[in-house]
């Protein structure tokens, strides 16, 4: 997964993973804040189909010292959700990644029961140089992304949000492998 990414990644290349979605569930309150991080970009899943292909492309973002990250999900009947962000090596904790419109999230990295985790550690908006941090109001909760190497090259993606009054609010889990060139 990103320990690989960043192995791999020199110059201008780029690392493509192909999979599906295998689980998805977003609540009423998950769905509101996917709607309104469209605003920004769209770094939230806005449906929760299973079943649907997706791609993830990483590429080195020479100018901004770290990785950019375009990921495609299709969905039924409608066109295919796309989601942008950057992973810079920087800030606070080390890793930030920034997801549209200045919106920012740091970023703790570890590994639990041998999988690598991210974990937000704070949300913000980058003005120039500054990181102005975001009222909890606005954010929509703890979110951890955890990368399983699954064997035979496959590995599963699982992005959770949990909102401190009203738990889980978004899942989402895909396994992908990297695309044969």
């Amino acid at each position: 997964s990103d320990l690989r990414f960043s192995k791999r990644l020199g110059g201008s290349d780029s690392v493509v993973y192909a999979g599906v979605v295998t689980e998805s569930r977003i609540t009423a309150l998950g769905r509101l804040f996917c709607r309104a991080a469209w605003l920004i970009g769209g770094p939230l899943p806005l449906f929760d189909d299973i079943g649907i292909p997706a791609v993830v492309t990483v590429t080195e973002d020479a100018r901004g010292g770290g990785q950019i990250w375009t990921r495609l999900y299709a969905r039924r009947g409608r066109f295919a959700q796309v989601i942008h962000s950057a992973k810079r090596f920087e800030g606070e904790t080390g890793l930030e990644e920034i997801v549209g419109c200045g919106v920012a999230m740091a970023l703790r990295v570890g590994v639990e029961d041998g999988a690598l985790v991210f974990r937000s550690a704070r949300y913000f908006v980058r003005v120039g140089r500054a990181r102005i941090g975001l009222p909890r109001l606005v954010v929509p909760g703890a979110l951890t992304v955890t990368h399983r190497e699954l064997g035979d090259g496959r590995f599963l993606f699982a992005l959770d949000v949990i909102h401190p009054w009203f738990g889980p609010i978004i899942h989402q889990a895909a396994i992908f492998k990297e695309a044969s060139p």
